[in-house]
């Protein structure tokens, strides 16, 4: 098991668009927790030491044409076997129509049947691809995520200091709001975090002395989004005279979410700073460095300096 996050049947068959040819039961009841699949091979043959039930299994071509080679006894005595370990459901693919035994097999050890026309492989990575997203470890956190010229921005800072308002003059000058308040941050690769808000308050924006509103509809679809990959982390804070902000932007720092390293900018606020604009150019900013270039050190080298920093590991309360 990947982790302590399972996906509903029911929602597999959705996504991936699967017929049913046997349901035992209520597919909501039956809980998918392993982003992997199984193509019985050594299975086949009898060797069961480490089969994994908490795969989903799927019958192609190749098996099909392996149990082929089988009289229908042996067939009912191999697919008995597997089927003893319960796995959460088999899924026939090619448009293959299932062999009898394989039905009294799933009918005995209530195991659903499902089936669809797309080919083995296609069918494998779709289930991976989707797994990856709905088992991926996650977190939960207080900001807004908005998309600005397709960088995904994750902004934090303090209760009151202007996040939302920040979103809603995003949103007006045509970027796009992913969530507001609440985060949910899940880490769908070993390089990718993405983000994206709980269902219940989808769209929704809280600001002082409004009240809620609904971004989606008061701003139109183009103005929000179901998910983005988080590129940047923007930490606003208030001003403090006291302290020495960065004016060149040659210090990378860093920031660690789920394990993953995400740049994080620090960005002071007071009044008369037009912070929409300021991030429109730190998201672009973001887009050149990671294309290679760095304003700061173009400046350097023609001044006949020369400057190497270690990116710097800064700490955020998560």
């Amino acid at each position: 098991m990947d982790n302590n996050f399972s996906v509903s049947l029911t929602k597999v068959i959705k996504e991936l668009q699967l017929d049913t040819a046997y349901m035992p039961g209520n597919p909501d009841d039956i809980l998918i927790a392993s982003r992997d699949v199984i193509r019985p091979g050594l299975e086949l043959t009898g060797f069961l030491d480490y089969f994994d039930n908490t795969r989903l299994m799927l019958i192609g071509n190749t098996e099909n044409a392996y149990l082929n080679k089988f009289s229908s006894e042996q067939r009912k005595h191999v697919i008995d076997r597997i089927f003893a370990m319960k796995p959460p459901a088999v899924i026939v693919t090619r448009g293959i129509t299932p062999y009898h035994e394989l039905m009294d097999a799933a009918e005995k050890h209530q195991i659903p049947i499902l089936r669809t026309a797309d080919a083995t492989s296609e069918v494998s990575a779709a289930i991976v691809s989707y797994m990856n997203v709905e088992l991926a470890p996650r977190i939960t956190r207080h900001g807004v995520l908005v998309e600005v010229y397709g960088e995904g921005l994750l902004i934090v800072g303090d209760s009151g200091v202007g996040k939302s308002e920040t979103a809603i003059e995003l949103i007006k000058r045509g970027h796009r709001l992913i969530a507001d308040d609440a985060v949910e941050i899940r880490k769908v690769s070993k390089k990718s975090l993405v983000g994206a808000a709980p269902e219940n308050i989808r769209h929704f924006i809280e600001l002082r002395g409004i009240g809620i509103i609904n971004a989606r509809r008061l701003f139109g679809m183009g103005a929000v989004k179901l998910t983005e990959n988080i590129d940047m982390v923007i930490n606003l804070e208030l001003w403090d005279n006291k302290k020495v902000y960065d004016r060149m932007g040659m210090d990378n720092e860093m920031t660690d979410i789920l394990g993953i390293e995400v740049p994080i900018l620090t960005i002071p606020v007071k009044p008369g700073r037009n912070l929409a604009v300021i991030i429109e150019v730190a998201a672009m900013n973001n887009r050149q460095k990671k294309m290679g270039y760095n304003a700061a050190q173009e400046l350097l080298a023609s001044l006949g300096l020369v400057y190497d920093a270690e990116p710097e590991k800064k700490s955020v309360d998560w």
